[in-house]
């Protein structure tokens, strides 16, 4: 190698590095002070892969990703998180009625302390916006329209597989969440059927997934966004939630049209 063509190498790696070393410094420091100074390589996959690289991929708008991250902070309880979350889903373009309706929804899905734990983090970060009452008032519009054959084939299962057992459950299932809590306009059907699906991984309920998978992606969710919101759980959530979805994924995708796979 002559000495010029070895130069010439030796600056193109110094002029990488340093273009690395750029792009490293542009990466925003979103981990909390106590975090980088107490365990420095939490702070730097907190930075440099879950911020810099899980939220900044495509396969999910900022908004479902939002949706996503706070239905799992409110499903698991985790009321030290929620504040910053909820302030990016509300830059992130989820309006405080939705985010109020995303709690009101997880009560059933989460249980009720689990939403009331967050009413009060909800109230702080709604002050300190000064959102004020009436952009979290319930609409006044009418509630959604059903769809009948989805929900004749629902109610069939609930007759057969709950209500010999717990009658009442049955009653309240079809009576408030499904005749009610379903219809309310205050969520698109996508988004509520993305929080439900969201809260039930962060909770390991596999079982009740598969339902309530069909229900999203009947409600125009592709099957690269389920995925993405799968992937993107397993940080929020633990990757054995995230795992223990994918078999149940597989199922529902290999019973419904390869179209439905592809993204718009």
């Amino acid at each position: 190698m002559t000495l010029l063509a070895a130069t010439t190498l030796a600056m193109v790696a110094m002029a990488g590095a340093a273009a690395a070393q750029d792009q490293r410094r542009d990466i925003s420091r979103v981990a909390p002070e106590i975090v980088r100074k107490t365990v420095p390589p939490l702070a730097a996959y907190t930075d440099e892969l879950l911020f810099a690289d899980v939220w900044a991929r495509p396969g999910l708008s900022p908004r479902d990703r939002s949706f996503v991250t706070v239905s799992a902070l409110v499903a698991g309880g985790h009321a030290a998180q929620m504040r910053a979350h909820f302030m990016r889903a509300l830059d992130n373009g989820v309006t405080p009625s939705e985010l109020g309706e995303t709690i009101t929804h997880l009560a059933f899905y989460a249980g009720w302390p689990n939403a009331m734990s967050a009413v009060a983090v909800a109230r702080d970060v709604f002050a300190e916006r000064g959102i004020g009452g009436d952009a979290v008032a319930a609409s006044a519009a009418a509630p959604l329209p059903v769809d009948g054959a989805q929900e004749r084939a629902r109610a069939a299962s609930v007759d057969a597989n709950v209500r010999p057992t717990t009658p009442a459950l049955a009653d309240y299932t079809d009576r408030v969440l499904f005749a009610d809590l379903w219809l309310r306009p205050e969520l698109a059907p996508r988004d509520r059927s993305l929080v439900t699906v969201a809260a039930l991984i962060a909770g390991g309920k596999a079982e009740q997934l598969r339902f309530h998978l069909g229900r999203a992606m009947d409600a125009g969710m592709t099957r690269d966004e389920v995925a993405e919101a799968v992937t993107h759980l397993a940080f929020y959530t633990g990757w054995p939630n995230a795992m223990s979805a994918v078999p149940v994924l597989k199922a529902v995708f290999d019973d419904r049209p390869a179209a439905a796979s592809q993204t718009d």
